[in-house]
């Protein structure tokens, strides 16, 4: 199994997740957040949602320079909306996962905002922060969910929210 086949097995196992966590999201709590220095719900789930979007952005760049790029999220309103644009991400996550796209995995990728570089890596390590991105933020959102007494789907195992956790 190549890398890139290993990248997109694992992209499908945590799709299957975090949909189940995306679609957990109150249509009315788009606009909560837990303290005044956290994202919102609407910018959280958003961000999560376009993750997958990064592997072909890396795969097809050199970099991600802020400065010239500044980031735009989409508009999300409801949980409709947002399982769309998660399967929308999804589909253009997995274009760029093909054979031919192993042998540019060692290259460097850099991360900036005009000067300040923030990392150079080869793309194989930024697709895997990636893939760590949407774990995290999924795992901050469960945080949410649970503040605000939202039923937590099991990730890798079932949930105490889960009738058969005992």
């Amino acid at each position: 199994m190549t890398i890139i086949q290993l990248f997109l097995h694992e992209l499908e196992q945590e799709a299957r997740t975090t949909r189940k966590m995306l679609s957990c999201v109150p249509d009315d709590k788009y606009d909560w957040r837990p303290h005044p220095k956290s994202m919102n719900i609407r910018s959280l789930a958003t961000h999560i949602a376009e993750l997958p979007t990064w592997v072909p952005m890396i795969l097809t760049t050199d970099e991600l320079d802020f400065a010239s790029n500044p980031y735009q999220p989409l508009e999300i309103n409801n949980t409709a909306e947002l399982l769309a644009h998660f399967e929308e991400s999804l589909a253009d996550g997995r274009t760029q996962l093909v054979d031919e796209n192993e042998q540019h995995l060692n290259k460097p990728w850099t991360l900036r905002n005009g000067d300040t570089i923030y990392s150079v890596s080869p793309k194989m390590d930024v697709i895997r922060m990636t893939f760590s991105q949407i774990i995290h933020h999924r795992a901050q959102l469960g945080v949410y969910l649970r503040l605000l007494d939202v039923p937590i789907p099991g990730s890798y195992g079932p949930s105490a929210d889960d009738p058969s956790f005992s």
